[in-house]
């Protein structure tokens, strides 16, 4: 009986919940974005335009593999076991992983699904591949490689010992650190031990050269260590890269040092460090930044190397990761945040290692953040609508969601102007989805560790229409770089208006529009009107039309705890210290500014809150929860503006916001209830139907008509949630009993139905009946959100649950689904159309010269042996030139044959296939007896020319002999 109460004491006559029922109530996961765990690999594969991310194994969520093409085309590819995503490449139409569980997976881009797993005898240090082999070599933690036939799914014959032991017998295990073909000889395979590099031939299945850097007694070497340096020592080798032309090899050392050879005859050629170079000559080295000679230089190592090339191989420039002092701090990276790998973007072509002429770096952090770097300048690339928006939770990290519910026509219309660069991401098709099942759409907003907010429409499991993002660049809007932390957000849905709280106390606010400081840099005036800053110089010069900075209000009060961008014009900022800040956005100009502590002292006057609150506790009470609403107060016949503000000690603050004598608004507090805790979600409801009675631009606009909403506001705490009229009616209370509720909204269901869903401390999702309250049903959320982060969840009014997975990821949900995963991407991420471009060969001069070469045709009958059958690939084309000729004979036909005789034609459609052989063979031997007759009838013109030749010949010789005859005798 108690719901039913319930509804009377909130003064609410009808249920409007009624017609729901429990089986209804099922949450359905429609997406996710972000990234389940940290980045451990990067890929890219430039003829098919694809991204591929794999991740670790941590309490998060198990290694998994993310391919990413244009817009929001991804596949989600999961490991066979639990485990890291160690090593990451590209091979044609597959992507090869190795993980830590030493398991090798190929998964192929044309079905999205995995094709087989292989674990080798030992662990997995190196991993080749080449788009033009069917083949995988894997380099052996005791210094053997095997091959692994993709295209077979086995292990091939081919399959090598370890070679260092040649150099040292004792070196029995010795892991290979690197594996690399030649970058214009595929039949050349450059093998980087720990001691040490190995040029492998396939023509002559044997080591040809052998490199080990040996620093001299009192060289000072990568490290200048000053104890190590009286003796010669040989550093452990890291990695070992081919030059683009295959002229040189680079090899890299746990020292730090760089090391450049001779390919041909083996000559060690410089040995230098990023600082200092001839470090393997006795007696100091040149160019070094150390202090005084010999001293100690701690440096980070060498985490990857890259020997890059333009268009021109001979072109060439060296990209290092690690190497630099420790005590240095790069330009674009905070201190600490070291690169431990890159992957480059090439234009157009996956040979030379991926290192051919590229635009672009995505460097992976220590942090497991990664970074977008043009190349070869360095300066930093903006990731937004460049990269997927699944990237951008970790570029940088994500510290803050939101969401708004914004109109269909005014997002469409929200599409940024600012210059670009080429796009990275050109690869596969997005699935069709469901047409749009709402008119309005989820905007959500995140912020970023670098003070960035981006913007970008979630959806609702339906076609996003607009999926491209904004961005609001918050630091260049304060002035700083460092300490923007931010911690409020809130858009809104009508006008696209966003204001931005930060940790340090400044709120901001963002309006659309075009930028009237365009191109060009403008120095910022700090003048104070109303209490606002005005910030519009410091929109980027870039930006021509975007959310562009509109004012700044700076106050001492603690970090923004609560913040709203209503539909009608105003912002309303609550602080840690305790005070309200109402900004009217018609001046824009400060039009409320109180402490709550003033407010409880003039409510302890009037006997309004209980007697319990000392002084102490309302210092420490702030907002943490605000809203606007129109409706009516409890005793008055008119409808004006509300202010709801919330408190972290269970108030609810009731203001009334009416005109003022100069055109513009007042403040007025009009009462108070209290809850038992802190406040987490306020709702305005009519009365009559259950619709919300938010301050909307329809409902604002008719005040001046004397349009009254009878309304009631519902109240929701960690402990229970209240339903009353507002300013300071008792209405009708719930409780949670032992259950914490963490986040709560009302909820819209069909055309009529109203339910509160809230998110509660067991993992578990309810809806309550309006006004009844009473539980309807609970669906489990915990398998799929973090518990711990609940409270940052958001759950919107069309039933859509926006929660944390992990530290970057989010999950997209909606209640009233079937209880199914429907996240399983149906992009198409390969086009069959683009084709791998042919591998580069020596050059011309070094044929005519006699050097030998290896075709990718011959390392398939190298590495698979002569007994295997052609590879799928093989099969594929030779089917597909078969039926290139076939069709091109059949267009002959029917162009050489009239149409009075085509059925009888050979050739015709209705020829048989035995007919068809039949005269396939008779034009072959046709067309050969033509070809001999033509060479034969070649000979005889030739053999006529040589005669012709030699009879004008002797009769030339014959009248010069004869004309010198004749000039002696006076002929």
């Amino acid at each position: 009986m108690a719901h039913f109460l319930r509804g009377k004491q909130a003064g609410i006559q009808r249920d409007f919940s009624a017609g729901i029922n429990p089986a209804q109530f099922a949450v359905d996961t429609v997406a996710r974005y972000g990234i389940n765990s940290q980045i451990s690999a990067v890929a890219y594969e430039p003829v098919q335009s694809l991204l591929a991310v794999g991740t670790s194994d941590t309490q998060y969520g198990s290694g998994q593999i993310y391919v990413f093409g244009k817009g929001r085309v991804s596949v989600t590819f999961s490991l066979p076991r639990k485990a890291s995503v160690r090593i990451l490449q590209f091979c044609a139409d597959k992507i090869v992983c190795v993980d830590s569980k030493n398991e090798l997976s190929i998964y192929s881009l044309i079905t999205t699904r995995i094709v087989t797993t292989y674990a080798p005898p030992s662990h997995i240090t190196a991993l080749l591949t080449d788009p033009a082999l069917d083949y995988a070599l894997l380099g052996l933690q005791n210094g053997e490689i095997v091959s692994y036939d993709m295209d077979r799914q086995g292990v091939a014959p081919w399959r090598v010992p370890n070679f260092w032991t040649a150099q040292n017998p004792r070196a029995r295990v010795l892991p290979i650190l690197s594996l690399s073909f030649h970058p214009r000889d595929i039949g050349s395979l450059l093998i980087g031990y720990a001691e040490g590099a190995v040029i492998f031939s396939f023509q002559q299945n044997k080591p040809t050269k052998f490199f080990q850097y040996t620093i001299p007694a009192r060289a000072p070497g990568g490290d200048s260590d000053p104890v190590s340096s009286s003796r010669a020592r040989s550093p452990r080798l890291t990695q070992a890269v081919w030059h683009p032309t295959g002229t040189f090899i680079l090899t890299g050392h746990e020292d730090s040092s760089l090391v450049i050879w001779d390919s041909k005859d083996g000559r060690k050629l410089l040995a230098r460090t990023l600082q200092a170079t001839n470090i393997d000559v006795p007696g100091g080295s040149q160019g070094s930044t150390d202090a005084r000679a010999g001293t100690f230089a701690m440096k980070e190592p060498l985490f990857r190397i890259a020997w890059c090339a333009k268009d021109n191989p001979d072109d060439t420039g060296l990209l290092i990761a690690g190497g630099a002092p420790t005590t240095t701090t790069s330009a674009t990276n905070p201190p600490g945040a070291e690169v431990v790998d890159f992957c480059l973007i090439p234009r157009k072509s996956p040979h030379f290692a991926g290192s051919q002429d590229p635009i672009a770096i995505i460097a992976l952090l220590a942090s497991g953040a990664i970074t977008t770097l043009s190349f070869p300048s360095g300066h930093p690339i903006n990731p937004t609508n460049q990269l997927p928006v699944s990237l951008s939770f970790v570029h940088p990290f994500v510290n803050r969601i939101s969401m708004a519910y914004v109109e269909r026509d005014r997002w469409l219309g929200m599409m940024e102007s600012r210059p670009r660069g080429p796009p990275v991401l050109k690869g596969g098709v997005e699935a069709k989805n469901t047409l749009k099942r709402f008119t309005n759409r989820n905007i959500l907003q995140t912020g970023h560790a670098d003070g960035t907010l981006r913007a970008w429409d979630a959806g609702h499991g339906d076609e996003i229409e607009n999926g491209a993002s904004i961005q609001a660049d918050v630091a260049g809007a304060v002035g700083r770089v460092t300490d923007v932390d931010i911690v409020q957000m809130s858009m809104s849905g009508a006008t696209g208006e966003l204001s931005v709280g930060l940790q340090t106390g400044e709120v901001l606010i963002f309006r659309w529009g075009r930028n009237e400081y365009f191109g060009r840099e403008v120095p910022h005036d700090d003048a104070l009107s109303h209490q606002l800053e005005t910030i519009k110089d410091r929109a980027e010069p870039g930006l021509k039309e975007g959310l562009l900075p509109l004012s700044l209000l700076n106050q001492p009060n603690g970090p923004v705890t609560a913040l709203k961008t209503s539909d009608v014009g105003f912002v309303v900022a609550g602080f840690e210290g305790g005070n309200i800040a109402v900004i009217d956005l018609r001046g824009p100009a400060v039009i409320y500014n109180a402490g709550l502590d003033e407010l409880a002292m003039k409510s302890n006057k009037r006997g309004s809150i209980r007697k319990s609150n000392s002084q102490q506790a309302a210092a420490s009470e702030y907002p943490s929860y605000v809203n606007f609403a129109i409706m009516n107060l409890d005793g008055e016949d008119y409808s004006s503006i509300l202010l709801l503000v919330g408190t972290t000690l269970g108030r609810l603050l009731t203001f009334k916001m009416l005109p003022g004598a100069g055109g513009g608004y007042t403040v007025q507090h009009a009462g108070t209830v209290s809850l038992d805790d802190r406040i987490l979600g306020i709702s305005a409801l009519n009365a009559d139907t259950g619709a919300p009675a938010d301050a909307s631009q329809s409902v604002f606009g008719q005040l001046r008509h004397g349009v009254t909403v009878n309304g009631v506001v519902l109240a929701v705490s960690n402990s229970g949630v209240r339903i009353y009229k507002p300013a300071a009616g008792k209405g009708a209370h719930k409780s949670w009993d032992d259950l914490s509720c963490q986040a709560a909204q009302v909820v819209n269901f069909g055309a009529q139905a109203y339910v509160l869903v809230g998110l509660f401390s067991d993992g578990r999702a309810r809806a309550f009946s309006i006004p009844g309250l009473k539980e309807i049903a609970a669906a489990r959320v915990s398998e799929t959100l973090d518990t711990r982060r609940l409270a940052e969840a958001v759950v919107t009014s069309t039933g859509d649950i926006v929660g944390w997975t992990g530290p970057s990821e989010i999950a997209v949900m909606n209640v009233w689904g079937n209880g199914d995963d429907l996240t399983r991407s149906l992009d198409k991420i390969f086009n069959a159309e683009a084709l791998i471009p042919p591998r580069p060969t020596i050059s011309n001069m070094q044929w005519l010269s006699g050097t030998s070469y290896i075709t990718p045709v011959d390392m398939d009958k190298l590495i698979g042996g002569p007994d295997r059958p052609p590879s799928q690939r093989m099969i594929e084309q030779t089917r597909s030139d078969e039926q290139t000729e076939r069709m091109a004979n059949r267009q002959a036909q029917s162009a050489a044959t009239s149409s009075s005789t085509a059925e009888a034609t050979p050739g015709s459609a209705n020829e048989g296939y035995w007919a068809y052989m039949q005269r396939q063979i008779q034009e072959r031997t046709e067309n050969l007896g033509i070809t001999g007759e033509s060479m034969g009838r070649l000979e005889d013109n030739s053999s006529g020319f040589a005669e012709d030749m030699s009879k004008f010949v002797s009769k030339q010789k014959k009248k010069a002999v004869m004309g010198v005859i004749g000039s002696k005798f006076g002929f």
